[in-house]
């Protein structure tokens, strides 16, 4: 067989280049969310269709905002890790994200980790967000009432701290109107079910609108 011409395949890897351009879709139609968070925000134990950040994208987009909510979570992560994750996280979504909301605590309190510990690392969290001029939204957590009143008391108080001293609006408690409702959980007793988690997405919804740029 007869070889084709350079100019040949110049003009094929043109033709895909324009091809790219046409097929590819817009990054950003509208606002871009990077949920950073745990097996909560990550949709532990559910379908991908099922879990917290695609509900809250088909919600934002019913209510009129195309948003495209990316899922940030793992499962585990304390706020240390999630701190150490930050920067590549952000990196690997191409473009400064217009709301980024933070979910960790959970699992630091889950473990019994000291309060004054997950405020640091949360803080450093928030921190290198305010310094790059990303909006975001603080997603607070109850303790769990086997660790007392007063480790309750003291880490229950520190999200509410921390979004006043970055001036970010904040979400009290990711698990509002599903924790205690055996119904709305999975069997592991922790994560919420798929009915759980659209209670969840109901609820939170009015803030993440709230906290997106007008």
């Amino acid at each position: 067989m007869k070889p084709r011409s350079s100019g040949y395949g110049a003009i094929r890897a043109l033709v895909h280049c324009f091809a790219f351009l046409f097929v590819t879709p817009v990054f950003a139609q509208g606002p871009l969310i990077w949920a950073l968070g745990d097996s909560l925000t990550a949709g532990y134990g559910l379908p991908p269709a099922q879990g917290f950040t695609v509900r809250l994208e088909q919600a934002l987009r019913k209510s009129g905002i195309p948003a495209t909510v990316r899922n940030g979570g793992i499962a585990g992560d304390t706020a240390a890790q999630g701190r150490a994750r930050l920067a590549w996280g952000l990196r690997g979504l191409g473009v400064k994200p217009d709301l980024v909301i933070v979910e960790l605590g959970a699992n630091d309190m889950l473990r019994g980790l000291p309060p004054s510990a997950t405020e640091k690392n949360l803080d450093l969290v928030l921190a290198d967000l305010h310094r790059r001029k990303i909006r975001m939204l603080v997603v607070g957590m109850k303790a769990a009432p086997n660790l007392g009143a007063d480790y309750a008391r003291t880490f229950e108080a520190m999200y509410p701290r921390l979004a006043d001293r970055y001036r970010a609006p904040l979400y009290p408690f990711f698990l509002d109107g599903v924790a205690g409702h055996p119904g709305l959980i999975q069997a592991d007793g922790r994560h919420p079910n798929a009915q759980g988690v659209d209670i969840i997405v109901a609820k939170i919804l009015p803030a993440v609108r709230r906290a997106l740029p007008r």
